[in-house]
């Protein structure tokens, strides 16, 4: 629908036309048990700057009942059209619409989610509104700088609980169903926010210096019992300590809720004042501290949106990376660095996942600048991703080490206290930590916002017979850009820490000389500093991670790495190392046996869980895309028994245990290997301390279904055991994993020629369909991709269709074949930009597979 598909240009038109004053918002949900539509009143008053102009206010609704202008009745089959309602003649000053509609439930996760819980069969709802969804439940002026106050009212089944961006008052009328909630301070469509539901709450407040702050946990009753409100609440207030005292400005809103809802997208949503998170994060089975640390990070992300992006918003969705970059820096920061952490290392989890995340968007066709160029909401949809999130990120890390962390805080309190609930541009950052810092920032912003792309660094070291460098530079490299990517590649200016690592005498490798400086925009930046002292065992270039670089080792670092990475005695430099040497295998420099060698090696002494846990995940990846197909099974066969030596071994009960019986789980193979996972289920097997809790059977039921060990009586009472969402998820997921032809038609039936999935099942189903171990099964399902995705494109939601473009491209199939059939379907239906953008970074994915594995084989 070209209709919702608002451009640029459009958005500007509208923004130098109009000024939007409030929005009554009244929605009838009392019918929400059984599902269908639901009756949307809305009220806008907005300013006109000119007499007699036209625009258009947005609405998707299945029914349009009445359009009333300034009193006067429109006639809705002539001015609701494509997802847009007409508003022609305007009068100069204030204006007045009323529109009332009929809108519908989803169940994609987008606009007024529903869900029914099978465990008491209620229904539960929330809003996801970003990019452009508050118009599937209201008609609003969808772009982000037309910030208005928004007052909902709310009528639902007695009993329920409602929540909105302003605290909940008590209900009304017959019954004790409506709810009439206060006006909003100003605010951008995108933040607003409808959970509704007999939810489970726990309540408490923030207090300090005479501030109170009310704040509420809340969860379908079917999890209560696995909230853990006390440490999501301890984390809650040392994110408020860190970021009031960092920002010198008071939380923004009335009250601060965590709602944690089914079927959720993404991570979490920060709907300013009513914090959507998915209830994955309500922890059902024992997870690692890992997962603790993710949920902690999440959770602090979303409370440092209260002010960049919800107290202060950026006009358009080109700075969207404003919001996110600042949001994951900071949180990352308060984490590692706020009083009482759990997480002092959480820049060590930084390096290991975000940067990692930010390096493989970056090499891909598709990669773009921090500030991309975003031509309408088609192009933002795609664009949530490792540049705007963590490559972003790294850059303000960077950029906190070169104007200093002081004055970026004093520049970030002015950027706030001048532009409070109202929107901004790139500038108007830069400028306020221009004059904090005195720093001319405009040509650092050219070259690290405005252009794509990652550089190289290596150092050049010449030394004497004794061992005393001679000579030190840092090289920089620019490599070309992926093919079809914009842009050209660029030098740039790094603030980089050089670390010099020894060997002592317990054989820990100790940080024994370091070095911060400036690296120009050059090929060559010569560091004098460091002639004169003796050549250590490793020299790390950006030691600290200050700065965004892929790093190369010197012939000596690397031979001391290779045989000492688990020795590091500082958790940052290992990452960093391991980070080095998983990009060095997705490029083909180091083969993928040479990588499990090295991981084989080293893991064992890695402390670091989520390290661990990447790792693991890592070698799995490498081994199942990047490792010469003739060599493979010999690949899988070495870890696999690794995994179950290291399960065995592992201290009892602890976090490296769960890691590796998880991982033990993904790869299981031989009879012998599938015996340890059917005994542990059914109790004939036991491990000191493993715990074979609901997610962990699940685990184990995934691969016996995918090895074809269980088949539905097996799955079906695996489900009896475990009746809840979850565990309809896992049996769909478990069923789509069966090595037969059938299962795989049947699954590939209910995701691409059915759209009656709820988001969160297809996206299980797609997960099972997809396995590694069955490439000939899965074959043929590749020409039944690409003549099924642009109808795909054409007939679902955004999240929808990027669930099924994605998850079922021929990822497995490495060939040249692949490519051209990629090459093809491209050539043959000319997609758009988005559409084309997602199946070109799953091309990207395959070519490099097949350059990898050619690596590899040559190692042989």
């Amino acid at each position: 629908m070209p209709g919702t598909n608002l451009t640029r240009e459009e958005a500007q038109q509208r923004a130098k036309l109009l000024t939007v004053d409030a929005y009554e918002v009244d929605l009838d949900l009392s019918g929400a048990q059984e599902g269908g539509t639901y009756r949307s009143v809305t009220t806008v008053r907005f300013d006109s700057a000119e007499a007699h102009a036209e625009t258009f206010i947005d609405l998707v609704a299945p029914a349009v009942h009445e359009v009333v202008l300034n009193g006067h009745a429109l006639d809705v089959a002539a001015v609701f059209r494509d997802s847009r309602i007409a508003l022609a003649h305007l009068q100069q000053g204030p204006n007045e619409l009323k529109v009332v509609a009929d809108c519908a439930y989803t169940n994609t996760g987008e606009g007024l989610h529903r869900f029914v819980d099978p465990v008491d069969d209620q229904a539960y709802l929330y809003t996801q509104f970003e990019v452009p969804d508050a118009r599937r439940v209201f008609a609003s002026f969808e772009q982000p700088d037309l910030k208005a106050t928004f007052q909902f009212t709310v009528k639902a089944p007695s009993g329920w609980t409602v929540i909105s961006n302003s605290p909940t008052p008590e209900p009304k009328g017959p019954d004790s169903t409506v709810w009439h909630f206060e006006p909003t301070p100003r605010i951008s469509t995108y933040i607003t926010a409808l959970i509704v539901g007999p939810y489970h709450s726990v309540h408490s407040t923030y207090e300090k210096d005479g501030q109170t702050v009310p704040l509420g946990i809340y969860c379908r009753p079917s999890l209560a019992e696995f909230l853990d409100s006390d440490h999501i609440f301890d984390v809650t207030r040392q994110g408020f300590d860190w970021f009031q005292e960092k920002f010198a400005y008071d939380y923004p809103f009335a009250k601060y809720d965590q709602l944690f809802v089914p079927e959720f997208n993404a991570g979490a949503m920060e709907n300013a004042g009513a914090v959507t998170i998915r209830d994955q994060y309500v922890f059902r089975s024992k997870v690692t501290d890992a997962a603790y640390e993710r949920r902690a990070e999440t959770i602090l992300h979303e409370l440092a949106h209260m002010w960049f992006g919800d107290l202060v918003t950026m006009e358009w969705w080109n700075d969207l990376w404003l919001n996110e970059s600042f949001a994951t820096f900071t949180s990352v920061a308060c984490q590692a660095s706020v009083e009482g952490t759990r997480w002092p290392n959480a820049w060590t989890t930084f390096a290991n996942a975000e940067k990692t995340w930010a390096y493989r968007q970056d090499q891909l066709p598709s990669t773009h600048p921090i500030m991309a160029e975003i031509n309408d909401l088609e192009d933002v949809l795609v664009n949530f991703d490792g540049i705007t999130y963590a490559k972003g990120a790294s850059v303000l890390k960077q950029l906190v080490a070169y104007v200093g962390q002081d004055e970026f805080f004093k520049g970030v309190q002015a950027y706030f206290k001048a532009h409070a609930f109202g929107n901004t541009r790139l500038p108007d950052l830069l400028g306020a930590l221009e004059e904090t810092s005195g720093r001319d920032l405009k040509a650092w912003s050219k070259l690290w916002l405005e252009t794509a792309g990652i550089n190289i660094l290596r150092p050049e070291i010449e030394t004497d017979e004794n061992g005393v460098i001679t000579s030190f530079a840092v090289k920089q490299e620019a490599p070309a850009l992926p093919a079809g990517a914009k842009g050209v590649s660029t030098l740039r200016p790094h603030r980089i820490a050089i670390g010099f690592y020894d060997l002592d005498a317990a054989g820990k490798l100790v940080r024994s000389d370091r070095l911060e400086l400036d690296i120009e925009a050059a090929e060559l930046t010569a560091v004098p500093q460091l002639a004169g002292k003796p050549r250590p065992a490793v020299v790390l270039l950006n030691d600290d991670d200050l700065s965004y670089a892929k790093v190369r080792l010197d012939e000596v670092s690397l031979k001391n790495v290779t045989a000492h990475l688990g020795d590091f005695a500082e958790s940052l430099p290992r990452a960093l190392c391991w980070a080095s040497a998983w990009d060095m295998t997705r490029d083909g420099e180091l083969a993928t046996r040479d990588y499990l060698d090295l991981v084989l090696s080293g893991i064992t002494k890695e402390s670091d869980i989520g390290v661990v846990q990447s790792l693991q995940g890592q070698v799995k990846a490498a081994l199942d895309l990047y490792a010469a197909p003739q060599w493979r099974a010999t690949g899988l066969a070495r870890w696999t028994a690794a995994a179950q030596e290291q399960l065995r071994a592992a201290k009892p009960a602890s976090d490296h245990q769960l890691a590796w019986a998880r991982a033990f789980a993904a790869t299981a193979r031989t009879d012998a290997d599938l015996d340890v996972l059917a005994g542990l289920l059914d109790g004939s097997v036991v491990i000191e301390g493993l715990a074979v809790d609901t997610e962990l059977r699940w685990a184990f039921v995934h691969r016996l279904a995918a090895t074809g060990r269980f088949d539905e009586p097996e799955i079906a009472a695996e489900l009896a055991r475990d009746k809840t969402a979850a565990g309809e998820r896992h049996a769909a997921t478990a069923r789509s994993a069966r090595p037969t032809e059938a299962a795989k038609a049947e699954a590939w039936a209910s995701v691409v020629e059915s759209d009656k999935l709820a988001n969160a099942v297809q996206e299980a189903v797609i997960g099972g369909f997809v396995q590694t171990d069955q490439r000939e099964l899965l074959a043929p399902y590749t020409a039944k991709y690409f003549a099924a995705i642009k109808g795909v494109s054409e007939t679902r939601s955004h999240e929808m269709i990027q669930q099924i473009v994605v998850g079922l491209y021929p990822t497995l199939q490495v060939s040249q074949e692949t490519l051209d059939a990629t090459d093809a379907w491209i050539a043959a239906n000319n997609p758009a930009p988005a559409l084309k953008r997602l199946v070109t970074e799953c091309r990207a994915g395959v070519e490099r597979a097949l350059k990898a594995q050619a690596a590899d084989a040559a190692a042989a």
